[in-house]
């Protein structure tokens, strides 16, 4: 794809999340996959309990189903790219932008994150209950800085999830790639379980989802982690980053951690930077600016890797 394309659709897309946020429901093609993914779970995962399970079939079950879905996506991209090849550069930019913008979701994020801390200012229940919205975990015994830990996890995860690895596959292979990496991290969150969920057993069902998804974001989570500002701190990043059990998460949660000083648990799971202090109220605005700054870190980028493009096909007519 053309730089000075790539650069202005980038922009183009963190400008309509800034000023617009998310789509309807009944327009937005992530929405569409989540349809997606709930018509074939029942064809794809077995009922929880429901007998001896198959490793073997649930497995080849998922993997196809998840392929099918891939395809589907990529390939409607794929026709849409197309479908503008011949127009100018800045018209491609500018619908390849609006095509862009529900592939990320930074203010949506940045909203609820804030929202779980006004709530916890209210009660612990009503932080507890805000928290749903964010976490797959039960929040029902959390104490009040378990909340905010969560949030403060969740903002760094998802960071990485819902704006750095979309734009990193958009730069990488076009809108097919942002396409491709939102439909699989989709599918992870809502086949990549160990276990029971809603009913069925996900365990092998949801492996190639999970993995698929591990393999997409490997490069975008440490991407994640420099931009957070841990960079200095690599060797004590890395080793944080492994006490998580993902291969990735890991990475812009213990970046979190480690830039603001705090310490972030997950009981009975993992504790990045153990050394830190409890998180408290002005920690999650902090941690929200940090996270700002990294998104307009990347705008940033894509605004100079554009001027400097343009500059240069400028130069060359002028100096052939």
């Amino acid at each position: 794809m053309d730089a000075p394309v790539s650069a202005l659709a980038v922009l183009l897309a963190l400008a309509l999340d800034a000023a617009l946020g998310e789509p309807p429901a009944r327009w937005h093609p992530v929405v569409a996959m989540g349809r997606y993914l709930n018509a074939m779970a029942p064809h794809v995962a077995p009922r929880f309990g429901a007998g001896r399970l198959q490793p073997a079939r649930a497995f080849i079950a998922g993997a196809l189903a998840w392929c099918l879905g891939a395809m589907l996506v990529v390939g409607l991209a794929l026709l849409l790219v197309r479908a503008m090849a011949t127009w100018a550069w800045w018209a491609q930019a500018l619908v390849l932008g609006v095509l862009l913008k529900p592939m990320l979701s930074w203010q949506m994020l940045r909203s609820e994150v804030a929202a779980v801390e006004a709530a916890l200012g209210e009660s612990l229940e009503a932080g507890r209950e805000r928290l749903r919205w964010l976490v797959s975990r039960d929040v029902a015994a959390l104490d009040a800085t378990q909340v905010r830990e969560s949030a403060i996890e969740s903002l760094a995860e998802n960071l990485n999830d819902s704006v750095v690895a979309p734009l990193f596959w958009f730069v990488v292979a076009g809108l097919p790639g942002a396409a491709l990496y939102r439909f699989a991290n989709t599918a992870d969150a809502m086949w990549g379980y160990r276990g029971e969920r809603l009913g069925r057993d996900w365990t092998w069902a949801g492996k190639w989802a999970a993995r698929a998804d591990d393999v997409l974001s490997w490069v975008p989570a440490r991407l994640t982690a420099v931009l957070l500002g841990a960079l200095r701190r690599w060797p004590t990043l890395a080793g944080e980053a492994r006490l998580t059990p993902s291969p990735n998460s890991g990475w812009p949660m213990a970046a979190m951690a480690l830039t603001l000083g705090v310490r972030l648990n997950k009981p009975g799971v993992y504790s990045l930077n153990r050394g830190g202090r409890a998180p408290v109220a002005a920690d999650t605005a902090r941690a929200l600016r940090v996270a700002a700054r990294s998104v307009f870190t990347l705008a940033g980028l894509a605004g100079l890797t554009g001027l400097w493009a343009l500059w240069s096909r400028w130069n060359g007519h002028l100096f052939p």
